[in-house]
């Protein structure tokens, strides 16, 4: 949770830093691939984490992945702070809530929505409206199946948990029969 905290706070400070919408996009798609980058590289992350690699080469190295990747100035200066703050292991975070921050900003919701198999594109188109009714802003569904969900849907939308699934109609209904 910590880690979140702190890359919100990174995130908001970056996001402050740029200016229009353009470049507000170019960043979010930077800091996703920078984060994808840490993640998906041990040696990155050992050659950074190491006690052993000293702050001037581990600059050396940051810059050079910068350079590579053509990552924006403001990218480059929160790498080369993270670096220097020996915070790097924070990128996912930071990444995670700038996007966040991004698409509050532009008053979308992200909600994401399990069925226990892929539904056909107009139950998503009506699912989405309903849920824009109810949170009143414009929804971005994130798609997941899951079998175990049985039938039914399974709704995150914020901090909300919208369960229609048939599992937990199931333990409901069992539950029901167990207290008689």
């Amino acid at each position: 949770m910590r880690g979140l905290a702190v890359g919100r706070r990174y995130a908001k400070a970056l996001l402050e830093l740029v200016s229009d919408a353009a470049s507000v996009e170019r960043v979010g798609r930077q800091l996703d691939e920078l984060a994808a980058t840490w993640e998906g590289s041990r040696e990155l992350r050992e050659a950074c984490e190491s006690p052993r690699v000293g702050a001037e080469a581990r600059r050396r190295v940051l810059d050079a992945i910068a350079a590579r990747m053509g990552l924006d100035a403001t990218v480059r200066g929160l790498l080369r702070m993270l670096g220097d703050r020996r915070r790097l292991r924070l990128l996912p975070d930071v990444a995670a809530a700038y996007r966040a921050l991004c698409e509050q900003r532009a008053g979308r919701l992200h909600a994401e929505v399990t069925t226990a198999t892929p539904m056909p594109e107009g139950y998503y188109t009506e699912l989405a409206a309903v849920l824009e009714r109810i949170s009143g802003r414009k929804v971005v569904l994130v798609r997941r199946t899951d079998p175990e969900v049985l039938g039914g849907v399974v709704a995150r939308l914020g901090g909300r948990v919208l369960d229609g699934s048939l599992r937990t109609r199931l333990r409901e209904l069992e539950d029901t029969l167990l207290e008689r």
